[in-house]
């Protein structure tokens, strides 16, 4: 075989290198992912929910905005503060910018790296002579050889060539990740949306009961008095006095606990819209109604109650990224190849060092592979495929609650609306019944405690449709909460259905 022959082969090995290369390149060992597993196909696929009441519920598409249907601007201006200013949203958006800070560094694995260098090096060699040139010891040494300058421009390339996909799995993974932590901060805005709402209907709800107590209270101080004008004219025993005097204290007694529970709202909404406690004191101390219920709640289905609720796609998206790292540390088991190159110039004289005969250069394929790690390799797949399973039991455990939680939402809002309705006829009832015996006392027919024994029935039940009403706005905050509803854009909701199981 000729000097020509080997050549020759030597350049079609050269030649085909590459394409090896971009073959095994296109290799990605570990499992594709294929999508989530179905949980609970049946209830999942279903046109309605189990627990759906008959009246006030309507299975149309649900806005992301639920909070309008309210009609209260002040609830618009405080989840709008909130979702701008509050310090658990920034958090949450801070992870996501670090998630997408770690895909791009990820990203970055696959492209070579470069590094430049520079150096200008003066020496001198030692002085190695002992001895004079005549001999004699003691004679002056010779001085040797004089500086010496050296001076050094390169640069340096690796790549790693991913012939296994371990780096197209970590991307993957990473990705996977990134749209995690964007899903965490969607969850965050739903449950941050719901949190104010909660808190400004137990503002309005505890102010009502103020306003309640204070003009019962009036009322029974306007009885005393003119129960203490009969005493003084001797129509009327002080045991009836003591009576009323009583049943005032008792209820200006409930007065204080109000301000109070008054007061812990005003500071909590000014938390959740990134303010100090106070801030909001003045904006909201004057006394409101509560939000008034639309006439029907559009909840849509399940499904889409599946597809459009974060933490579901949160579990889903690490079960992604879970499956990812499995092939990532499969690749641990397969060689290595990296790309090592070298060029640079060098001289002694710095105004020769870009001359062509300075110019040096090295290229170089590197190849690593750790046969025996003593099962360090295995382990690693082990756990990610342990690390997997566990993505995937919590992804089942993720939808199984929203599940229940959406049908509990559903069964405790129609119950709660049903029981308004109850203690609103009694309400009415008792102020029919209120006012007949207060006639009758009038005319001195109906005793004192007659009187107060309606007055106290009345007073109930005024305060447990206050309380009724307002837990049943807290139901269906709860609701909407349930179904995943307050991170998408208003008007945009259809872009909020994911792909789950597909993406």
């Amino acid at each position: 075989m000729n000097d020509s022959t080997i050549s020759l082969r030597a350049r079609r090995v050269t030649r085909l290198f590459p394409l090896a290369v971009l073959a095994l390149a296109a290799c990605t060992v570990g499992p594709d992912y294929h999508g989530a597993p179905d949980i609970a196909p049946e209830a999942a696929k279903s046109g309605a929910f189990v627990r759906a009441p008959a009246q006030g519920i309507v299975a149309t598409h649900a806005p992301a905005a639920w909070w309008l249907a309210l009609n209260d601007p002040q609830l618009n201006t405080l989840i709008d503060a909130a979702l701008a200013h509050n310090p658990d949203l920034k958090m949450a958006q801070a992870r996501l910018r670090q998630s997408r800070s770690q895909l791009r560094g990820q990203r970055a694995n696959e492209l070579p790296k470069v590094s430049a260098s520079a150096a200008a090096l003066r020496t001198r060699s030692p002085d190695t002579s002992i001895f004079g040139s005549s001999g004699d010891q003691g004679a002056p040494a010779s001085n040797g050889r004089g500086p010496v300058d050296f001076y050094t421009l390169g640069f340096d390339a690796s790549w790693e060539i991913d012939l296994f996909g371990g780096t197209r799995r970590a991307i993957e993974a990473a990705s996977d990740e990134a749209d995690a932590v964007h899903a965490d901060l969607s969850d965050a805005q739903v449950s941050l949306a719901a949190e104010v709402a909660s808190a400004y209907i137990d503002l309005r709800d505890q102010q009502q009961r103020l306003a309640l107590a204070e003009r019962t209270a009036d009322y029974q101080q306007q009885m005393l008095t003119l129960t203490e004008q009969r005493r003084a004219r001797g129509t009327a025993a002080q045991v009836d006095v003591e009576r009323l005097t009583t049943q005032v204290d008792t209820t200006r007694a409930t007065l204080v606990p109000l301000q109070a529970q008054i007061t812990d709202s005003l500071d909590q909404l000014a938390v959740l819209t990134g303010r100090a406690p106070g801030a909001l004191d003045a904006e909201l101390a004057t006394r409101a109604p509560l939000p008034a219920l639309p006439a029907s709640v559009a909840i849509g289905d399940p499904a889409t109650m599946l597809q459009q609720r974060p933490d579901i796609r949160a579990a889903e998206r690490r079960l992604a990224s879970s499956n990812a790292q499995i092939g990532q540390h499969i690749a641990d088991y397969f060689p290595k190849v990296s790309l090592l190159g070298d060029i640079g110039f060098s001289a002694a004289d710095p105004g020769h060092l870009l001359r062509k005969q300075n110019f040096s250069w090295l290229g170089v394929p590197y190849l690593q592979w750790n046969l025996f790690d003593f099962g360090r390799t295995a382990a690693s797949v082990d756990a990610a495929e342990a690390s997997r399973d566990e993505a995937e039991a919590r992804y089942e455990k993720t939808v199984l609650a929203a599940l229940k939680d959406a049908n509990s939402s559903l069964s405790r809002y129609g119950n709660q609306r049903e029981h308004v309705v109850r203690l609103q006829e009694v309400q009415a009832s008792a102020e029919r019944s209120a006012t007949l015996v207060r006639q009758r006392y009038t005319a001195g027919v109906s005793t004192l405690i007659d009187l107060l024994d309606a007055q106290r029935t009345q007073f109930a039940a005024q305060q447990d449709v206050v309380a009724a009403q307002g837990e049943l706005l807290r139901d269906f905050v709860s609701l909407q909460k349930s179904l995943g509803l307050g991170w998408q854009q208003a008007g945009d909701a259809s872009n909020a259905i994911g792909a789950a199981r597909g993406s």
